[in-house]
């Protein structure tokens, strides 16, 4: 008799595109605590007497900060890419249900395969933070911001550390993502792998209204932060941006909907077969696009509130630098806060895009792939692979277009309290040609991530793909 380890192991084996989402995402989350976490044991582990950095908050601060905002990036990329990997493999569960299996053996089976990959990704997890950590640290010494003898320890305490965190994201992340096989009957479990979700829940609704409030009071809380404490007020306005993003996603079918409904009208009028065809696809599936823009509006508000906030923050020390310049050592003070703070912010928008990177890739793939059957029966229809290229091409663009508008609407709201708190208007400083390039970005992660996975999705006899399911 087979027993869950081996289950696990071999849903691995047996389906390894469906998990490669779930380990890129657990190799950053371990690579990242693995850097904060050898930062902090270089820190902690300094001998007595060394001085501290001349410039900046600490290499402790700079630590505890990232590392807590890499977690909670890192939580969200993992439920994310769970989901799909169960997703793939939603109907093989549902089997084992009807076959008896017990809710806790699923949850078992799951947690098994968290950390199965997470242990698989752990060792090059360890060595890119290790590697991470020491570049890090030589960048701080030599902006003088960390003491020129601090080293990264040999000690394995971060490694084992960033491990742990890894588990509990990822555990954390199965409990979430298996309620959708062991809450219904396993009868029920069967058909629902294939089915659209319905409306939107009113305990969805009631909980990302309440997560919105959420986010609002933290972006209050950095607007009213005194102009000396930018750092204080930036983390306040980049945790609001991280909330306000989980409001979207539980919001997501509802805005999505909302937004390409505006938007379907002048497309159809453009491209009256093609648009026609990717509107109607959108708007009937609004649970699909939602989950294809949340990745979207995550890559472009993170990085938007970050490029605006860095440059609010230019704009605030150019400010202090007049102000200042009748005072000794003012403007060099100011000058060197400044490309201290720049540099800190643009090290941190890197990590973030890299977290958001992959869960925009991962999801789009993934979502494209799942729709082979649908591809199948178009083709059986009548729809030749090129139409069918082009209507997803028009989707992608449409996908992007909507994630880019959702995420500058959370971008311009942290960046607006932020501006508020160190310059004193909501208007912030906006760096036109970086927005333009982040949105450029979101285009050019987006069309690939479904194209390249339909070319893939639309090969092979269509009839046998809609007898068997769609799945390999």
């Amino acid at each position: 008799m087979l027993t869950i380890p081996a289950v696990a192991l071999g849903q691995l084996r047996r389906r390894p595109a469906a998990f490669a989402g779930l380990a890129a995402a657990q190799l950053l989350a371990l690579a990242t605590v693995t850097l904060f976490g050898s930062l902090l044991a270089a820190d902690l582990t300094a001998p007595a007497g060394t001085p501290r950095a001349a410039t900046g908050p600490g290499v402790t601060i700079i630590a505890v900060g990232f590392g807590e905002i890499a977690v909670l990036v890192a939580f969200f990329v993992v439920v994310n890419a769970l989901g799909f990997a169960l997703r793939q493999q939603h109907r093989e569960l549902a089997l084992l249900r009807a076959a008896a299996a017990t809710p806790r053996q699923i949850r078992r089976l799951v947690r098994g395969e968290v950390l199965a990959t997470t242990l698989l990704v752990a060792p090059p997890g360890w060595a890119l933070g290790h590697l991470a950590a020491e570049r890090f640290l030589t960048a701080l010494q030599r902006r003088d911001m960390a003491a020129p003898a601090l080293t990264v320890p040999g000690s394995p305490l971060p490694a084992l550390a960033a491990l742990a965190a890894a588990l509990l994201v990822g555990l954390a992340a199965s409990a979430v993502g298996a309620r959708r096989i062991t809450r219904p009957a396993p009868a029920a479990a069967l058909t629902v792998s294939s089915a659209e979700p319905g409306r939107t829940g009113v305990a969805r609704l009631f909980a990302g209204v309440a997560v919105l409030a959420g986010g609002g009071l933290l972006l209050r809380l950095a607007a009213t932060r005194p102009a000396a404490q930018l750092d204080k007020a930036g983390q306040a306005a980049l945790l609001g941006t991280l909330v306000l993003l989980v409001a979207l996603a539980l919001l997501g079918p509802l805005a999505a909907r909302l937004l390409v409904a505006g938007l379907g009208a002048p497309l159809r009028t453009a491209a009256p077969r093609t648009g026609w065809l990717a509107d109607a696809n959108l708007r009937g599936h609004a649970h699909r696009l939602a989950a294809a823009v949340v990745p979207v509006a995550l890559l472009t508000g993170l990085s938007g509130t970050m490029t605006i906030m860095t440059t609010t923050a230019e704009r605030a020390a150019e400010r202090a630098t007049a102000h200042a310049a009748e005072l000794a050592n003012g403007p060099a003070a100011s000058s060197v806060t400044s490309a201290s703070d720049v540099w800190l912010r643009q090290a941190e928008l890197a990590m973030l895009v890299c977290f958001a990177a992959v869960a925009t890739v991962n999801t789009l793939v993934a979502l494209t792939v799942d729709r082979r059957r649908e591809f199948a029966l178009l083709r059986l229809a009548g729809a030749t692979r090129r139409r069918l290229l082009a209507v997803l091409g028009v989707e992608a663009v449409l996908t992007a277009v909507v994630g880019v508008l959702l995420g500058a609407g959370v971008a311009a709201a942290a960046s607006a309290a932020f501006s508020a708190a160190v310059i004193g208007t909501a208007v912030p400083a906006i760096p036109a040609a970086a927005c333009g390039w982040i949105a450029a970005g979101a285009l050019v992660l987006t069309l690939p991530g479904i194209l390249l996975p339909a070319l893939w999705a639309t090969t092979g006899p269509a009839a046998s793909l809609v007898a068997g399911g769609g799945r390999d």
